[in-house]
């Protein structure tokens, strides 16, 4: 992943208000301190305004799947994460993990039969219930998501 360009935050730049753009190791701690970082920025820029939680939930989501199916929860491997923010399309945030990506259409709804008593495996359903646009792109490697 060396060599990956960066996660491409395609917003217009004369727009925004934000931009965030780093490397995260892939450990589960870092998670939490990743998402409270991001979050506490994008309140104070109003990035996602009434809509805090919904972003809070789906990041800590996608961080969690890059780090754990991605990055097989191994340190020495990294996710890379962007964050941006304009004034008249909301928030995007792109994570991207050195993993070999998935397939969206064949995870299991954790609304059907007895996935409805698993542990897991509610990380996508939730990401695209609570965000406006989500796309999957270099075969399952990189999750965007966008919030109006």
């Amino acid at each position: 992943m060396a060599n990956d360009p960066k996660p491409h935050c395609d917003f217009d730049s004369s727009q925004l208000i934000l931009r965030l753009t780093f490397t995260v190791p892939g450990d589960v701690n870092a998670i939490s301190p990743v998402v409270d970082g991001v979050m506490h920025i994008a309140k104070q820029m109003e990035c996602a305004k009434g809509k805090e939680f919904e972003v809070e939930i789906a990041v800590r989501e996608a961080l969690a799947n890059a780090i754990i199916h991605g990055c097989k929860s191994d340190a020495g491997k990294t996710v890379q994460v962007c964050v941006a923010c304009d004034t008249s399309r909301g928030i995007l945030i792109v994570v991207r993990d050195p993993g070999r990506g998935f397939e969206p259409a064949k995870v299991a709804s954790p609304t059907a039969g007895q996935n409805v008593f698993s542990d897991h495996g509610r990380g996508i359903y939730l990401i695209n219930e609570l965000m406006d646009a989500v796309h999957y792109e270099r075969g399952g490697t990189e999750i965007r998501m966008m919030k109006k």
